[in-house]
């Protein structure tokens, strides 16, 4: 009977810290259940209040519109100035070319030019010169007819003076000798009135000649100068499109930006048209985001966005703001598309590229690269 009594209170003991067990595992489970609600709770205030007007993705990559510099004439490279990641100025000289040909050809348009002034100066005075002949023609034409009158006045006595011999012939009063002669005059009259007729169509078809060749030489020089003729313009254009070759043996920056993909060196002849670097704008680099179809229901142009880099990580944020969207998804864009009436077809979420615009002003602070990784996030609230 003593030794009954410890083995129930040992029992009893148990028991009593089973049920406080089990009821601090209750109380955990309320408070768990407490917990989860609350975090639920907060998640949810949080989607309506603020998750709901954002979306994001980590599929963004910085972009810029690069600048590639081509040559403009064949030639060889004689000094080049930059290198790669070197950072120029817009006008800041890069590549020099060989400049002889150049220098030639505007020797060869100068020379040009001054023969095409000389040309049209000889032309205004030949049209002088026709002008003169054409008067002299004139004076030729009238004395061409004064001729025809005088040999029409010889010829006309001398008609007479036959008609009268051969009238008096038969009665013996003219001699045969004389009727011979008279003859003879009258058709040497009708040789030299023939003679000054011919003379006269001579003169007019000269004159007439004189007066075409005049009106085509005015033709030329009628209401030009010097300076519009238009053999001189063409002239002049030869030779500024040679000095414009001259200038292009330069070759200079045309943005602000970082040298990249060099690919001239000296002694190297490049070809026209041909890019040998590549100037990247890095004041002017923007983000392509790739969102999710499902993300861009509310998106639209004008809309805040926030932007980070890995390379500076969530301590550096860029502001900026939703510019554009792309005319079509990463895959249909891609060089080989996916082609979904095979019948083998599975729905897969596309991604379309939304162009993200940054601050200048915090991208000058924290400088970016063409390609590197970004997070970005585009507040709906602000539609």
């Amino acid at each position: 009977m003593a030794d009954a009594k410890p083995e129930f209170n040992s029992e009893t003991s148990k028991a009593e810290a089973a049920a406080l067990r089990l009821e601090n595992r209750k109380k955990w489970l309320v408070r768990l259940a407490l917990a989860v609600l609350a975090i639920g709770a907060a998640y949810a205030i949080w989607y309506l209040l603020v998750g709901r007007n954002h979306v994001s993705t980590d599929n963004a990559y910085v972009n810029a519109e690069v600048a590639q510099v081509t040559p403009l004439i064949s030639a060889q490279a004689v000094e080049v100035l930059v290198t790669d990641t070197q950072s120029v100025r817009r006008g800041d000289i890069l590549v020099k070319l060989d400049p002889t040909n150049a220098r030639i050809a505007i020797a060869q348009a100068e020379a040009d030019l001054a023969e095409a002034r000389r040309r049209f100066r000889q032309t205004v005075a030949t049209s002088g010169s026709l002008a003169a002949q054409v008067e002299a023609r004139g004076a030729d034409i009238e004395r061409a007819r004064a001729q025809l009158a005088t040999a029409q006045a010889d010829f006309d006595k001398a008609r007479i003076d036959l008609r009268r011999r051969e009238a008096l012939a038969p009665n013996g009063a003219v001699s045969g000798e004389e009727l011979t002669s008279a003859r003879k005059a009258y058709a040497a009259a009708q040789a030299a009135l023939d003679q000054a007729r011919a003379g006269v169509a001579t003169a007019e078809a000269t004159r007439g000649a004189a007066t075409g060749q005049l009106a085509a030489n005015d033709a030329l020089v009628r209401g030009s100068t010097i300076d519009t003729d238009p053999a001189v313009l063409a002239a002049k254009a030869r030779l500024d499109n040679a000095r414009l070759d001259l200038d292009r043996s330069v070759i200079r920056a045309p943005i602000d930006g970082v040298v990249t993909r060099r690919q001239v060196q000296v002694g190297q002849r490049v070809a026209q048209g041909t890019p040998i670097m590549t100037i990247v704008p890095l004041a002017q680099v923007y983000v392509d985001a790739n969102f999710k179809e499902r993300q861009l229901g509310r998106v639209k142009v004008g809309m805040p966005a926030t932007v980070t880099s890995d390379l500076y990580g969530g301590d550096v944020v860029y502001h900026g703001k939703v510019v554009g969207f792309s005319g079509g998804t990463g895959a249909s864009m891609a060089l080989i598309p996916a082609q979904n009436a095979t019948g083998n077809w599975i729905k897969v979420v596309q991604r379309l590229p939304v162009r993200i615009a940054l601050d200048p002003k915090e991208l000058a602070e924290h400088p970016l690269r063409v390609g590197l990784s970004m997070e970005a996030e585009i507040d709906l609230s602000g539609e």
